[in-house]
């Protein structure tokens, strides 16, 4: 990996146009519909006064896997996700027009033999020019390090607390959760091919990183928001271990203040953490 190379990587605007038949997939896919006569369900699910779910920026204005690219000089094959940001300064339409524009903010040497980290910043916005979302996503470069420069890094998350939490919600995810959130964003084979999965040190496909990240803002939404998705402002968190699709997500949540919450995820069935130093902001 070229540090000069990657920090100066072009991206050009990615023009999106989706429907409310896109939003209403990307709400199947994190597991609004498991109760079907749920109102907190079909409003995401069902056209008539549908809202779209605020977690659907992350999928939007995506400027595609680039990292595979052979002129990028990285190690594709042994990339992590490791941090995902999200800021919502407006409402998400159910359909519409979104602009993507996407930069790298940070590439961080960790050391030859320690890898790099990258951090891709994109900004969305909608049809007339208004910010809607601000993401940031890390991404763990294992094969790489030992670059000509580094950045240095941004403020961390706030660890998780270690007292007992304030809240805990347990959602289930759905048995065929990857099939499904595959077609919003991330048709990587490792989430529907048991062969690749199984290459990849597997037992079985795993459920995309930023499902589990939706599932568990449903969970908060569900918990601290009486169910408004519209006063979540933002979500942070580590990702620190994979799901598979069918297990349950259990979500501790500590409060922080008026406007925002600490929280944790892990498997109900495994007791795996998945989900470390978590912030949700939250509007009262």
């Amino acid at each position: 990996m070229d540090y000069q190379l990657i920090k100066n990587w072009s991206f050009p605007d990615v023009d999106q146009t989706y429907s409310e038949r896109d939003s209403i997939l990307y709400a199947l896919g994190i597991g609004f519909g498991q109760e079907p006569t749920n109102p907190d369900h079909l409003k995401y699910v069902y056209e008539h006064d549908m809202q779209a779910f605020p977690t659907m920026s992350v999928v939007l204005g995506y400027p595609g896997f680039w990292m595979k690219d052979p002129k990028a000089g990285i190690n594709w094959v042994r990339l992590v996700h490791g941090e995902q940001r999200l800021t919502i300064h407006r409402a998400l339409a159910p359909s519409g027009r979104i602009i993507g524009r996407s930069r790298i903010s940070h590439v961080i040497d960790k050391g030859a033999e320690k890898g790099a980290i990258v951090i891709t910043e994109r900004t969305l916005h909608d049809d007339a020019g208004n910010l809607v979302a601000t993401i940031a996503q890390s991404t763990f470069c294992r094969g790489d390090g030992g670059l000509s420069n580094s950045d240095d890094s941004p403020t961390a998350l706030t660890a998780t607390p270690d007292t007992p939490p304030d809240m805990t919600c347990a959602v289930p995810t759905l048995a065929q959760a990857a099939l499904i959130y595959r077609l919003c964003a991330d048709n990587n084979p490792l989430h529907a091919d048991p062969a690749v999965a199984e290459k990849a040190g597997y037992p079985r496909p795993i459920l995309h990183g930023l499902c589990t990240y939706g599932v568990a803002a449903r969970a908060i939404v569900q918990t601290v928001c009486g169910g408004d998705a519209t006063r979540l402002t933002a979500l942070h968190t580590r990702f620190s271990s994979p799901v598979y699709p069918g297990e349950t997500l259990v979500v501790d949540i500590w409060r922080a203040g008026a406007d925002g919450v600490h929280f944790r995820a892990k498997v109900a069935e495994r007791d795996v953490v998945v989900l470390t130093n978590g912030y949700a902001g939250i509007k009262t």
